[in-house]
C-alpha cells in the first residue's frame, strides 16, 4: 500500500479500515521520524495531490506533535526537538502552505503550525513566527493568507499558555485588531481576526491596563457588533462577554458609553446567535457581580474591611432596561426543541436566575406582574414562560420576603401540572422542585404539603422528562424538611414521614421502566437514595423494602450479563448496576453496623459485579465503592471478606491508564485499613507493594499519586509500630515527591503541587502517629530534616493553602509531641517555624486556629528541655 493510499484510508468511514492506516502511519512515525514528517509535509503543500489526501497528511502531521495525554505529550515534544536536520525545512514549507488557494489546506497547515508552536515556544524556540505571521496579515493583498494566518495565530493563541504569549502580545494584538478594525470589509477576514483576538485576550492585561490601548480595543469590538454578517456579530459579542469575564473592573466607562445599548440592542436581534451572545454578556456580568458579593462577604466577616475588589452594579443599575427584555424572550419557546438544545428562552431563564442572585430584594417587584398578567394566558408560550420567571427568581431574594408569594402561589401552580401543554407542565415540576430546594420550609399548613407531595407523586406517571423533575423536586424536598439531628442520629419522625410508603412506592415504579429517556429513570434512583439517606425511624420499614427490593434486581440482572446482546444492552446493564450500587451504597451508610445480616448477600453481589464488570470500569468503581462502604461499616467483621476481592482491587490498582478506578482502589485501601486496624498486618505487605509499583508506572496520571501517598499514612495508623520495616523505602518515596516545585506561570502545576504535598503531609501525620504510638517514635529522627525541608517550602509558599497550613502546622506539632524530651529544639525554634505560627491571617477557620494553639503548646513542651 502506497503513502497516498494509508493517507486516504486514515480518513475512512470503516472505522477498521481507519484504526489499520493510523497504526501503520504510527509505526511508520516511530521507525524514521524525519521522514515522515517531511514526506507528509510536502504532501500537504503539494497543490498537485488531491485536497482530501493533502487533509490526511496535515492530520497525522498534527497527530504526531500532539496528544492530550501528559506522557505521550511529552514524548512527542522530545522527538521533535531532535529533529535539528528536517525542523526548518518543515516549518519553512507549513509557512509556504499557508498561501494556498484552497482555505480548508491552508487552514491545515495553520493547526499543524499551532501544534509546532505549542512546542517550541515555551522553550525559547521559533521566535520569529509571531513577526512572520505579522508579515502576512499587514503586507498581503491575499485574503486567502491573511485569513488563514489570523486563524492560525488563533490557534497559537488558544493551545500555547498565555505565559509564554505575554512578552508578544502587542504582535499579536496589532495583527488581529488589524484584521478587525472598521475599515475592514471582507467578511472572512474580519471574523478569523475577531476569533484569534478571541483566543488572545487572556494574555492582554498589560495592553488593557493601558488605557489608550483599551480604549481602541473596545471600539474596534463594539464597532464589530454592528457589522453586516451575523456570524462577525456574534464573534464581536462573544469578545465582549470574555472580556467581561476578564477585565470587569475596566468596564465602566465602557458600560455607560456602549455597551448597555448594543447588548439591549443585541438581545432583540431576530438573529437567534446574535442574541444568545448579548444575554450571556449580562450572564457574565451576573456571575462577576455574585462572585464579588461573596468576597465583600468574607472580607467584612473575616477581616473587617472592605474586599480588594468591588461591584459596579451594573446588575442593579441596568436592571429597569434589561429585565423587560429579557421576561419578553422568555416567551420565545420553541414547540419542538430538543431537552438539551440552548435557546432564547433557556439563556433568559438562566439569566434571569442570576440577574436575581446578583440583585436580590429589588428583582421581585418588577417580575410580579409579568407572572399575573401571563400565568392564565391562553397562549402556553406567556404561561410557561411566566412559570419559568417566578421560578428562576426563588433564588437570591430573602427567603422571608418570599414566603407569601409562595404560599399565594401553589394554589395557582399545583393544577398547572394537568396542563395541556407538556412545556408548561415540565416547567412547573421545575419550578415547584426550586419551592422544595429553597422554600420548603415556608410551606405554611400540612394541606400544602399534601397537595404538593400529591401533585409531584401523580407526576411521576407522566412524560419522562416531567416524571425527572417530579423526582428531583421529591429528592430536594426530603433533603429539606428531613435531616440527622446535631448528634447524627436519626429523628423519631419526621414531615414527610405520613408520605413515606406512597413516595417510596411511586419512586419504586418509575425505576421499574426499561428506558431512561430524559433520565427519569436514573432522577428516581436519586431521589429513592435520599429517601433512605434522610429516612426517621419511623419510616425505616420503607428502607428495609427498598434494599431488599434492589437485591433483587442486581442479582437478577446479574444472572442475564450472559443474554446481553449489543452496545446498547450492555449500556443500560451498567447504568442499572450503577443505579443499584449508589442505593446500596446509601443503606450501608444509613444502618451502619446494622446492616450486617445482609452483609454475606450484598459482599456475594459485590464481588460477582466486579468479576461480571470485564473492562467497564464505572462499574467496576461502584462495585468497589460498595465493597469501601461496607469495611466502613462493619469494621472488623470485615475481615472475612478481604480475601475473595484482595486480587481484582489490586489488579485495578495496576491499570493506571484509568485514573479514576486506579483512585478508587487506593481509597477501598485506605477504607479497609481504617476498618480492621492492627488487623491489617496481614495484608500489609501486598498493599504497600502494590501501591510503591504503582507510584513506579510511567503512565500514572499525577492526579493518583496524591492518593497513593496518602494512603501510606492510612496503613502506618493501621499497623502502628508494625509499619517500621516499610519506613525507610516509604520516607525515600515522600522525600522525592515533596522536592516538586512549581514555576510561578504553570497554575495548574501551582494547585497540583500544593495538592500533592496535602498527600504527603498526611502520610507523614500518619507515620509519626503510628511510630509514635507503638513506641518507635525515635525511629523518626533520620528524616527529621527532609520532613523540615517541605514544611518549610509549604509554610513560605505565597500560594499555600489553608489546608495545606493546617496540616503543616500539626505536623510540626506532632513532631514536637513525638520528641518532648528538647530532641528536636534548635529544629523547632527556627525562625520561619516560629513566624508560621503567628496567626496573621485573621482568614484562618478556628479548626484551623485550634491546630495552631495546639502546636505553640506542643512546641513549648519540647523547647523546654536541651536534648
Amino acid at each position: 500500500m502506497n503513502a497516498n493510499e494509508l493517507l486516504a484510508n486514515s480518513l475512512s468511514p470503516d472505522a477498521a479500515t481507519r484504526q489499520n492506516a493510523t497504526t501503520q502511519l504510527e509505526n511508520a512515525a516511530r521507525q524514521d521520524y524525519s521522514a515522515y514528517v517531511s514526506h507528509l509535509t510536502n504532501t500537504l503543500a503539494d497543490e498537485s495531490s488531491p485536497a482530501h489526501i493533502r487533509t490526511a497528511a496535515g492530520i497525522a502531521v498534527k497527530n504526531s506533535l500532539s496528544s492530550r495525554d501528559f506522557t505521550r505529550q511529552n514524548e512527542y515534544t522530545q522527538r521533535w526537538l531532535s529533529q535539528s536536520d528536517v525542523r526548518a525545512a518543515v516549518k519553512q514549507q507549513l509557512l509556504q502552505t499557508l498561501a494556498s488557494p484552497q482555505v480548508k489546506i491552508a487552514l491545515d497547515a495553520g493547526q499543524v503550525i499551532s501544534s509546532i508552536a505549542n512546542i517550541e515556544l515555551p522553550v525559547g524556540q521559533w521566535p520569529e513566527l509571531v513577526q512572520t505571521l505579522l508579515g502576512f496579515v499587514s503586507q498581503t493583498a491575499n485574503v486567502t493568507l491573511k485569513v488563514a494566518t489570523l486563524q492560525t495565530i488563533g490557534y497559537i493563541c488558544e493551545s500555547v499558555k498565555p505565559e509564554v504569549l505575554e512578552a508578544q502580545s502587542n504582535e499579536i494584538l496589532t495583527a488581529v485588531v488589524q484584521g478587525a478594525r472598521q475599515d475592514e470589509t471582507n467578511r472572512d477576514v474580519k471574523l478569523a481576526a475577531l476569533r484569534a483576538l478571541y483566543n488572545s485576550l487572556e494574555f492582554v492585561r498589560e495592553n488593557m491596563e493601558n488605557e489608550g490601548e483599551r480604549n481602541y480595543l473596545m471600539q474596534v469590538v463594539c464597532e464589530a457588533t454592528q457589522f453586516p454578517a451575523t456570524e462577525v456579530q456574534v464573534a464581536a459579542f462573544e469578545c465582549l462577554v470574555r472580556i467581561m469575564g476578564l477585565y470587569y473592573d475596566k468596564m465602566g466607562f465602557y458600560m455607560e458609553r456602549a455597551l448597555f445599548g448594543l447588548t439591549s440592542l443585541g438581545m432583540n436581534n431576530e438573529e437567534e446567535a446574535v442574541a444568545l451572545q448579548a444575554i450571556e454578556f449580562w450572564s457574565t456580568v451576573c456571575e462577576e457581580e455574585i462572585d464579588l458579593a461573596v468576597e465583600a462577604a468574607e472580607a467584612a466577616e473575616e477581616y473587617g474591611e472592605p474586599p480588594a475588589r468591588e461591584s459596579k452594579y451594573f446588575a442593579k443599575t441596568a436592571l429597569p432596561e434589561i429585565l423587560p427584555i429579557i421576561l419578553q424572550l422568555l416567551t420565545r419557546q420553541e414547540e419542538d426543541a430538543e431537552e438539551d438544545e440552548w435557546n432564547i428562552s433557556m439563556a433568559a431563564g438562566t439569566c434571569l436566575s442570576l440577574l436575581a442572585r446578583a440583585v436580590g430584594d429589588i428583582i421581585v417587584p418588577p417580575v410580579i406582574p409579568f407572572i399575573e398578567s401571563n400565568i392564565k394566558a391562553q397562549d402556553w408560550h406567556h404561561r410557561e414562560a411566566a412559570v419559568m420567571a417566578f421560578g428562576s427568581i426563588l433564588d437570591g431574594p430573602d427567603p422571608t420576603a418570599l414566603e407569601t408569594l409562595v404560599n399565594q402561589a401553589l394554589p395557582i401552580l399545583l393544577p398547572m401540572m394537568q396542563d395541556e401543554n407538556i412545556n408548561v407542565k415540565d416547567t412547573t415540576a421545575w419550578t415547584l422542585g426550586c419551592i422544595c430546594d429553597l422554600m420548603a420550609t415556608s410551606l405554611k399548613s400540612d394541606q400544602q404539603l399534601h397537595n404538593l407531595v400529591g401533585a409531584l407523586v401523580n407526576g411521576i406517571e407522566d412524560k419522562p422528562r416531567i416524571s425527572a423533575n417530579c423526582s428531583w423536586s421529591l429528592m430536594n424536598l426530603v433533603d429539606q424538611l428531613h435531616g440527622y439531628s446535631e448528634d447524627g442520629v436519626s429523628p423519631q419522625t419526621g414531615p414527610l414521614s405520613a408520605y413515606y410508603q406512597n413516595i417510596v412506592a411511586a419512586l419504586m415504579r418509575a425505576t421499574e421502566k426499561p428506558t431512561n429517556e430524559a433520565n427519569y429513570r436514573t432522577s428516581a434512583y436519586e431521589a429513592l437514595a435520599a429517601y433512605v439517606t434522610q429516612a426517621p425511624i419511623d419510616s425505616l420499614q420503607a428502607v428495609s423494602a427498598i434494599t431488599l427490593a434492589i437485591l433483587d434486581r442486581q442479582e437478577q440482572l446479574l444472572a442475564m450479563q450472559s443474554e446481553l446482546l449489543g452496545v446498547d444492552d450492555r449500556t443500560n446493564w451498567n447504568e442499572l448496576q450503577s443505579n443499584f450500587c449508589s442505593i446500596i451504597i446509601s443503606v450501608i451508610r444509613k444502618l451502619g453496623g446494622d446492616i450486617k445480616p445482609l452483609t454475606d448477600r450484598i459482599m456475594i453481589d459485590a464481588l460477582n459485579l466486579i468479576k461480571s464488570s470485564g473492562k467497564q470500569s464505572t462499574t467496576l468503581e461502584d462495585g468497589f465503592l460498595v465493597v469501601g462502604t461496607m469495611a466502613s461499616a462493619i469494621e472488623q467483621d470485615f475481615k472475612a471478606y478481604v480475601n475473595p476481592f484482595l486480587d481484582p482491587l489490586l489488579h485495578a490498582l495496576q491499570t493506571q491508564e484509568d485514573s479514576q478506578l486506579c483512585t478508587v482502589a487506593v481509597g477501598v485501601i485506605g477504607d479497609i485499613c481504617r476498618a480492621l486496624g492492627d488487623s491489617t498486618e496481614a495484608y500489609s505487605q501486598g498493599f504497600m507493594g502494590a501501591l510503591l509499583q504503582t507510584l513506579q508506572s510511567t503512565t500514572l496520571n499525577r492526579t493518583v499519586k496524591i492518593s497513593v501517598l496518602a494512603c501510606f499514612g492510612d496503613i502506618a495508623l493501621a499497623i502502628g509500630a508494625k509499619f517500621e520495616p516499610y519506613l525507610e523505602h516509604t520516607m525515600g518515596v515522600l522525600k522525592i515527591a515533596g522536592e516538586l516545585t512549581a514555576d510561578d506561570s504553570d497554575y495548574d502545576l501551582i494547585d497540583y503541587v500544593q495538592s500533592l504535598r496535602e498527600g504527603i503531609v498526611e502520610a507523614y501525620v500518619g507515620i509519626i502517629t503510628a511510630l509514635k504510638s507503638g513506641g518507635k517514635g525515635h525511629a523518626i529522627k533520620p528524616y527529621v530534616p527532609s520532613i523540615m525541608e517541605l514544611l518549610q517550602r509549604s509554610l513560605t509558599d505565597e500560594e499555600r493553602t489553608e489546608t495545606l497550613v493546617k496540616l503543616s502546622v500539626g505536623l510540626i506539632g506532632d513532631l514536637a509531641d513525638a520528641f518532648r524530651a528538647g530532641e528536636l529544639r534548635d529544629s523547632l525554634m527556627q525562625e520561619w517555624i516560629l513566624n508560621a505560627l503567628k496567626i496573621k491571617g485573621r482568614g484562618y477557620s478556628a479548626d484551623t486556629k485550634k491546630t495552631l494553639k495546639w502546636a505553640k503548646e506542643m512546641i513549648k513542651v519540647a523547647t523546654q528541655t536541651q536534648g
